[in-house]
């Protein structure tokens, strides 16, 4: 591996949220394990992330390998409706007693590269609804699987990468109209039939937050109380008082954003949003300068993962929207969702030794084909 292959502006941008997601962890109590169990698997991430770097991925543009990757995570999510372990209502981890981890997340990788293999020889002809119905197959499949354990905010993720990946692809406003009017009446079947009562409950309180604080809105209402009293500086590294006092639920994993706000405030949230920015803007720098279409696609699905993900976990966070248990990118607690996030960059270092320069009309012409 060489120094150079290594875009160190990205990894400059991530440690200090790693740094970041641990300080905030270690303030929360003083008998916590939250920040020694993370560091463990930040160590094991980041060692993955350079092995990672040092092979050739090119293999993954063969149809074989795509769909040997399909097929595994397929499998792992079929298996969870047998050895799943039941966590918050849902049976979406498969636990091994020194170790579990969460399929939903391996699986993204691989809807990713599959749908970045299958759009590279396609995304040109993308106007034809066969593709987008072709590659929404994939998407459904672990949609559905990951769905009904029930996991919504795994399957909401899967959904909008497949979505994002569409939209960079080149879909057609009219199909784009179509799939949104899909979509829509496909909520209206989940809310019917699909989704639990207690994930229609947190529907209910995004819509009417004050309705009932002391339940179904109380995650959502904490969260709030927790963002806005961190004020201009916030309130100091281990006096954030939601959390502390434990008022702000699953503060090191779903709502460690607003115990981060809380303890750094409006300051530190800047700083924190900038340098997610960063990452956002070398993911794409990376896929721009792709050898090959796949390797421009892979590093737009990249890049469509960490939005969706920062996206919806500081929107529930600030309660701009529903509550469906996202993890914030390097802080959460939880070592699967690191280490999926270190594969997905360390796959992206490796495919950087074969880059080639970017020029924006070659660019332009792998999204859109030639004028």
């Amino acid at each position: 591996m060489r120094t150079r292959d290594i875009d160190w502006w990205l990894l400059g941008a991530i440690i200090p949220l790693l740094a970041a997601g641990l300080a905030t962890m270690y303030s929360f109590t003083g008998d916590n394990s939250f920040a020694a169990h993370q560091l463990i698997w930040v160590v094991v991430s980041l060692a993955a992330f350079f092995g990672v770097s040092m092979i050739d991925t090119r293999f993954l543009r063969t149809t074989t390998a795509s769909v040997a990757l399909f097929a595994v995570s397929t499998i792992l999510l079929g298996s969870l409706f047998v050895l799943g372990k039941i966590s918050h209502g849902a049976a979406s981890w498969l636990d091994f007693g020194f170790f579990s981890f969460q399929p939903s997340d391996f699986a993204k990788i691989a809807l990713i590269v599959i749908l970045a293999k299958y759009f590279s020889r396609r995304h040109i002809e993308i106007a034809n609804v066969r593709h987008i119905l072709v590659s929404g197959v994939y998407a459904f499949i672990f949609f559905i699987l990951v769905l009904v354990h029930p996991d919504f905010g795994s399957a909401l993720i899967i959904l909008l990468v497949w979505l994002g990946m569409i939209m960079i692809s080149g879909v057609s406003k009219k199909h784009l109209f179509v799939m949104i009017a899909v979509g829509a009446v496909s909520f209206i079947l989940l809310w019917g039939f699909g989704l639990k009562e207690y994930q229609k409950d947190r529907v209910r309180a995004f819509i009417d937050p004050l309705a009932n604080i002391h339940t179904t809105g109380y995650n959502a209402y904490q969260s709030t109380i927790a963002v806005g009293s961190g004020g201009l500086v916030g309130k100091g590294l281990g006096y954030g008082s939601q959390s502390r006092l434990k008022f702000l639920p699953e503060y090191q994993t779903d709502f460690i954003f607003a115990a981060f706000a809380e303890e750094w405030g409006f300051v530190g949230v800047i700083i924190l949003l900038s340098l997610f920015g960063i990452i956002i803007w070398r993911i794409i720098v990376s896929a721009m300068r792709g050898a090959t279409n796949f390797e421009i696609l892979f590093g737009a699905g990249v890049a469509v993962y960490f939005i969706v993900h920062i996206g919806i976990n500081i929107g529930m966070n600030m309660h701009l929207l529903p509550v469906t248990g996202t993890p914030l990118p390097f802080l959460s607690y939880g070592g699967t969702h690191l280490l999926t996030e270190f594969l997905l960059l360390g796959i992206l270092m490796s495919q950087r030794r074969y880059a080639r320069p970017a020029h924006k009309d070659a660019v332009r012409n792998e999204f859109v084909g030639p004028r």
